[in-house]
């Protein structure tokens, strides 16, 4: 029996099986560039109702109004951080190569309390771990802006967003093969996960540094700013939490024999900064964007190993949005609906 091929259909497969080729070959090609392109979605997602604002409503030219908005979010939002993390960067550095007397002096107080209490406390060198740690950290934190043209490609996509905003949307809603009714979902998820990824993420962590900041103060530690801005960048890094700076901070305390403060140091990291780790973060983000904290901790993870200190946000991003799209896909092609949590939980 002979089956008939429509070559139409043939001519279909064909041309997918090119296109799908063709994205393949570009991505790779262009895979250093994605967080550039994630950094301009996630901006267009924050500046997207001032950018209509000015436009729309005070009559400004796009060119203005955009030029604005990116010189306005470069000040507040990317300036600071760059300083920041080159600051934490420089002084990692600097402890790496001048730690033999830190190292020394928490060796001995370690020794003192496993001969006195009769136990162990560390199988290995707190050298060779101080150092693995703070490599790690300087890794880490240099990938956010060891690339220049990463910025500069992220700013010149974001303004042609800006002042094509309609054409971008309709084109989306033209040519994505979903129904208009999943379509407005995905860029309301999108929206809503941006906003508590990009805002509540940094938000936690200033929290965090406040609150620590102000032992730091009560307890007149060293070069107080410089432990203020470590606590609010490891706040945002998954288990260990903020507790990757008072932890040190309190070895550092008594190392230098000052005893009562590294033990209220502690004492304080676990029962109070720990505290707004465990409750603010998830209730801030879950009230901005209702994501789940399995999903913030493992799009965390996946994304520092995917886009180094940056893949705070969007590996939270990235995971959210495909179990999305699994829920989009069943909703466009299952004759099963996806319940929602409200159902789930009846």
């Amino acid at each position: 029996m002979i089956t008939y091929v429509n070559p139409n259909r043939i001519r279909q497969i064909t041309f997918y099986v090119f296109l799908v080729f063709m994205f393949v070959f570009l991505f790779l090609q262009m895979r250093a560039f994605l967080p550039a392109f994630l950094g301009a979605i996630t901006f267009y997602m924050l500046l997207r109702k001032s950018m209509q604002t000015l436009v729309f409503k005070k009559k400004w030219k796009k060119s203005m109004a955009a030029g604005l908005l990116l010189l306005l979010s470069f000040l507040i939002v990317l300036l600071p951080v760059y300083f920041m993390v080159n600051i934490l960067s420089s002084r990692i550095g600097y402890a790496i190569r001048n730690s033999d007397v830190l190292v020394a002096a928490v060796n001995k107080n370690i020794t003192m309390i496993e001969n006195k209490f009769h136990i162990q406390l560390m199988t290995g060198n707190a050298g060779s771990i101080s150092t693995t740690v703070g490599t790690t950290l300087k890794s880490v934190l240099g990938a956010t802006f060891n690339s220049l043209t990463s910025v500069i490609l992220m700013y010149f996509i974001l303004y042609f967003m800006l002042i094509n905003t309609r054409i971008i949307e309709k084109w989306l809603y033209d040519f994505i093969p979903l129904k208009h009714k999943n379509l407005a979902e995905v860029g309301h998820e999108l929206k809503a996960l941006v906003i508590s990824n990009a805002l509540g993420i940094p938000l936690v962590a200033i929290v965090q540094g406040v609150v620590g900041l102000g032992a730091y103060l009560f307890l007149g530690v060293n070069d107080v700013w410089f432990w203020f801005i470590f606590t609010c960048i490891a706040s945002m890094l998954p288990f260990v939490g903020a507790a990757l700076a008072y932890v040190p901070l309190s070895i550092v305390l008594l190392a230098g024999h000052q005893q009562w403060q590294g033990i209220f140091m502690l004492v304080y990291g676990f029962g109070v900064i720990g505290v707004v780790d465990n409750v603010f973060r998830f209730v801030l983000q879950k009230k901005l964007g209702d994501v789940h904290p399995l999903i913030t901790v493992f799009g965390v993870i996946i994304g520092i190993n995917i886009f180094g200190f940056i893949g705070l946000i969007f590996g939270p991003i990235l995971i959210s949005m495909f179990i999305l799209l699994i829920k989009i896909y069943l909703n466009e092609f299952s004759e099963r609906k996806v319940p929602t949590p409200d159902q789930l939980m009846e």
